[in-house]
């Protein structure tokens, strides 16, 4: 079995592609589930955000992870072959280090991916799919993620999505002070991005979401008010500032909706942005003349302020990195010997135990007890070297010389001997 990583991300696959692989939270833990179930896969987790799908196996080989992610969502393998990255041990260490460091997101150096690996992580125990390898490589990445936190700036002038998002706005807004403000959905990103349009004191924060007291629990964070995502239609035209971000399938908000919307509203803009994976709004929505809708890729731009100043931070992680997957290979190499040594020993012993039972019968017998030890330790030498010596003896000519060169190193033989 290998180590392997199979995935896509914001920098290799549009939103229109990472949509249709995306997984809903609570697919997640049957879906590791019924990965470890395919023969030829001996542990999975994965891995499903805006930004990133990737499956981390120890399998057979990628072609089995291919199928299999291809077939989960409905889709053909040559569909998405063309947008995926498959890394094989080494790299596929090396990736989730960068992963859980931060380094491999929109956002360099942002911490949320670390807390969602962490969830992709406890899912995947849950299901069974974690066993020695992929829990060794999970929690050096957590020990990873840690040391570049705590050992570099990659963290310092970064630029997170909810502030991307305000500063969008107020690029079209004169004063969000004078505006409206929906959020849809009650996740960890939209409490980010309520935070950071609430600095800017919005005339009204409104919070919609399928289980109305999360909604309510949100929205009085912020001195807000909630309501129950049935009542989006009719309350739409009220919001000058939509932003939105839930784990729903299929979009919430469509064309029809926001044509009457923005009739309602005698055509003022209004300023929308998705940061759902699969997306929330129709994407026709953005062909209307009053709406100026972002996605979470039309982001990008913005968000990667800062990369400049961070450089040197990014080459101190990354040396960290490095280090990091050797020591981790090492240890996984470490690993795939114990069988072999666990082997040994039980051979060792099973000789052992047979020749001591040996000469404890002899000595009830009262034979000389010098004779007996004797007796034993040439039978134990004789034994010891049977595999080594038949070996030697049975090896064809092209197999001598590395024969004679492994003998000599385990038994620490030199010249003169």
């Amino acid at each position: 079995m290998s180590l392997f990583t199979l995935g896509l991300n914001h920098e290799t696959a549009p939103i229109a592609v990472r949509e249709k692989l995306a997984f809903a939270p609570q697919e997640l833990g049957p879906a590791v589930a019924e990965l470890v179930a395919v023969r030829g896969v001996n542990e999975a987790a994965i891995v499903s955000t805006c930004n990133r799908t990737e499956l981390y196996a120890a399998a057979r080989d990628e072609a089995t992870l291919l199928n299999w992610l291809a077939q989960s969502r409905q889709l053909k393998p040559e569909e998405i072959r063309p947008f995926l990255y498959r890394l094989p041990d080494r790299e596929a260490a090396k990736h989730v280090f960068r992963v859980a460091a931060g380094l491999d997101s929109m956002v360099l150096g942002e911490t949320q991916i670390l807390g969602q690996l962490k969830d992709a992580v406890r899912e995947a125990q849950d299901a069974g799919g974690l066993g020695p390898a992929l829990n060794g490589l999970f929690q050096k990445a957590f020990s990873v993620a840690k040391e570049v936190r705590t050992q570099t700036a990659i963290g310092a002038n970064s630029v997170s999505m909810a502030a991307a998002a305000v500063k969008l706005a107020e690029r079209l807004f004169p004063d969000i002070a004078d505006l409206n403000v929906l959020f849809i959905g009650a996740g960890e990103m939209i409490e980010l991005c309520a935070t950071h349009f609430a600095a800017r004191n919005p005339r009204r924060l409104s919070v919609a979401n399928r289980t109305l007291e999360r909604g309510q629990a949100l929205a009085s964070q912020h001195g807000g008010d909630a309501f129950a995502l049935a009542e989006l239609p009719e309350r739409l035209p009220q919001y000058d500032i939509v932003v939105t971000s839930t784990a729903s399938q299929l979009p919430i908000i469509g064309l029809g909706a926001v044509e009457r919307a923005i009739k309602a509203r005698k055509h003022r803009p209004i300023f929308m942005v998705d940061l759902a994976v699969p997306r929330d709004v129709e994407a026709e929505v953005g062909a209307l003349p009053d709406v100026y809708l972002y996605s979470v890729d039309d982001l990008a731009e913005v968000v990667r302020q800062g990369r400049e100043e961070r450089r040197q931070a990014v080459l101190d992680a990354d040396v960290i990195v490095e280090r990091s997957t050797e020591e981790f290979m090492q240890w996984l190499d470490n690993r795939a010997l114990v069988p072999t040594i666990r082997a040994l020993k039980d051979h060792a012993e099973r000789l052992r135990r047979h020749e001591l039972e040996r000469a404890g019968k002899l000595l009830a017998k009262g034979e000389d007890p010098a004779a007996v030890l004797e007796s034993l330790s040439l039978s134990l030498s004789n034994k010891f070297l049977h595999a080594p010596l038949a070996a030697l003896n049975q090896a064809d000519a092209t197999q001598h010389g590395e024969l004679i060169a492994a003998v000599r190193r385990l038994y620490h033989l030199h010249d003169e001997e």
